[in-house]
């Protein structure tokens, strides 16, 4: 690299999670593609030899021992290279685990560097202090975290995770280093409307160290339980963007640069736009994007499902999907997002069986537009209705039908599941669920009833953002019918539909007039989440942001209602089907949020009752 101008090169593999070999192959075969290519060095995402989801099988003694196999073949094939490689491995070490960036160069294993912000759940232990020389195959390896290695005529510093918490940060803070070269392997956990500030970020760093910055990060064929990687591959320099590929694709994705030497110009600095909570400005719907943005994060929202559902069906080898289509926004949303999914994967539409399911309750307004739906999409439609089943299990378990309670309630709700359930069976299929993650904040699911399905798509989208999310699809909907169903759907009152009509035929049982208005519950919900706020402080931003809309006493209402449900009802998130994250956290048991069944709301509702 002590030419003026030389190559560089960010990759995403597609990967198969536990899987070394089909990994290495991968990688060995794009790095013989970039050598050719006169590349000089090539950085690919975080654990990318194993995947980086793997989880507890990052304990298993077979996947590190064919970890280090894969190491020793990459670094045998690239003494025919004339570049270096960084790739994501892990690396034992006094009997701990360590999630590293590995430098291999002209057949050698060269270093490796640490991980230092690790999930406390996570196997890996943090890097941040340690120096030791390890053995990996037949090299002695050093492993540290803070040191810039001179190799192939630049100075190359390895990040592993988020630039802030790497130590090496704080070294290339204080000091400007020449022809420095930044390997940054990630696998961020991509949600709705971070991209952009990601990118700029990346740009800000490689202005503030004059530095040539790599960014691959994990893309297609990580585990969707909980998350989805879009694969991103940038590469900057002293603030520009020389490279950047297009995110959510599901083959390899590489990107290639001329880096030239350091310019040493002033640059332009982009600055992180930080979150933070203007006092005078709180907006009353948190996860609705503002017009200017709409597109792109409704966009990126709905990618992030089809993506998760893609890689589901493709692991599962499966090529039917078992919707129950009630005429709401969230089935709605649910076959919307099936339909693309389809689409992008070239499956005939009928492989996507949508099951209508009238009840005691069902209005003609639900069932009409689920019919519309269904028919104008071209999927597979079936009717079953559950009146006769439910009857018999009233007789059977000695239950009076003129008695709306829960257990009334539930018998329908669970016998659609055990419906949805018993098709997926007969075409050898899946389920996809439909519930959304207020749903789930609330607990309003019937336990083992809607509650349950084999991926449960809509389980990261708060139910504000669902209505968004549908009413972007209909805009773009060519089909006249099928757009009127859409308006129609995003117009209903939102209702299980479990008690019967009206006496007009119209929905008599309302969510929202039984456990609160989901714009109040999604905006308790955020400020809880996302930066653990109390009832006080949630309190006081509601009334700025629902002044003229509702009174205190409304809000403080609801947020006691918020505060019980959502501690009581945990246990029926802690056994959750998988599904994807779509906002910036969620309500997985897997991931994001881990909390007690049985812990107390004691502490949070005295705070609110003293309101």
């Amino acid at each position: 690299m002590n030419q003026e101008f030389y190559k560089v090169a960010a990759a995403v593999p597609k990967v198969k999670v536990a899987d070394c070999d089909y990994n290495t192959d991968s990688i060995i075969e794009i790095c013989n593609n970039l050598n050719a290519q006169g590349v000089k060095l090539a950085v690919f995402p975080e654990l990318s030899i194993t995947g980086s989801t793997c989880g507890d099988l990052f304990r298993s003694e077979v996947l590190l021992d064919n970890c280090y196999q894969s190491l020793a073949r990459i670094a045998q094939e690239s003494e025919a290279w004339e570049m270096a490689v960084v790739v994501g491995a892990v690396v034992s070490h006094d009997d701990k685990l360590y999630n590293c960036g590995v430098l291999i160069s002209h057949g050698e294993i060269v270093a490796a560097v640490p991980k230092n912000d690790c999930d406390t759940n996570s196997c890996f232990a943090s890097g941040g202090n340690v120096e030791a020389v390890v053995t990996i195959a037949r090299w002695n390896v050093l492993m540290v975290s803070n040191q810039v290695m001179p190799l192939v005529g630049a100075n190359i510093a390895i990040i592993v995770g988020e630039y802030y918490s790497s130590p090496i940060s704080e070294l290339l803070q204080i000091n400007r280093i020449e022809e420095l070269v930044i390997a940054h392997l990630g696998a961020r956990k991509e949600a709705m409307g971070e991209y952009d500030n990601h990118v700029k970020a990346i740009q800000q760093q490689s202005a503030n160290r004059w530095a040539t910055y790599i960014y691959a990060g994990a893309g297609y064929g990580e585990s969707t339980t909980d998350n989805v990687y879009d694969g991103k591959a940038i590469i900057a320099q002293e603030g520009d963007l020389l490279a950047i590929n297009r995110r959510w694709q599901t083959e390899v994705q590489v990107v290639v640069a001329e880096a030239g030497k350091s310019r040493a110009e002033v640059v332009e600095k982009y600055v992180a736009n930080e979150e933070q909570l203007d006092d005078e400005m709180v907006h009353p719907n948190p996860y609705i994007p503002t017009e200017d943005v709409a597109d792109a994060y409704c966009s990126d929202a709905v990618s992030i499902q089809v993506m998760a559902l893609m890689r589901r069906l493709e692991v599962t080898n499966c090529k039917n999907l078992v919707i129950g289509i009630s005429g709401g926004l969230d089935s709605t949303l649910a076959l919307l997002v099936a339909v693309k999914t389809f689409d992008r994967m070239g499956l005939d539409r009928k492989g996507i069986i949508g099951v209508t399911m009238p009840g005691f309750g069902t209005t003609d307004r639900t069932y009409n537009n689920a019919l519309v739906m269904m028919r104008s999409l071209g999927i597979t439609m079936r009717e079953i209705s559950i009146v006769n089943a439910v009857t018999q299990h009233f007789s059977d378990i000695e239950h009076d039908a003129s008695v709306h309670d829960i257990t009334y309630e539930n018998s329908q709700a669970r016998e659609r599941t055990q419906i949805l359930m018993d098709i997926a069976n007969q075409v050898n299929g899946m389920v996809l669920g439909t519930g959304d993650m207020s749903e789930l904040a609330l607990g309003w699911a019937t336990y083992n009833g809607d509650h349950m399905s084999m991926y449960g798509i809509n389980a990261g989208v708060p139910k504000t953002l669902v209505r968004r999310l549908v009413k972007w699809i209909a805009d773009a909907e060519e089909d006249d019918a099928c757009q009127r169903a859409l308006n129609d759907v995003i117009d209903t009152p939102i209702s299980p539909e479990l008690v019967p009509a009206d006496e007009d035929g119209n929905i008599k049982q309302k969510t929202e007039d039984l456990v609160g208005p989901y714009e109040l519950h999604d905006f308790f919900l955020y400020y809880t989440l996302r930066f653990g706020y109390g009832p006080c402080r949630i309190y006081a931003l509601a009334q700025q942001a629902f002044v003229g809309v509702y009174d205190d006493d409304t809000i403080k209402h609801w947020l006691m209602t918020f505060l019980r449900r959502f501690f009581n009802q945990q246990f029926k998130r802690s056994c959750m089907p998988d599904g994807p994250k779509v906002v910036a956290v969620s309500l997985s048991p897997r991931a994001d949020w881990r909390m007690p069944s049985d812990s107390s709301a004691a502490l949070w509702l005295k705070e609110c009752e003293q309101l």
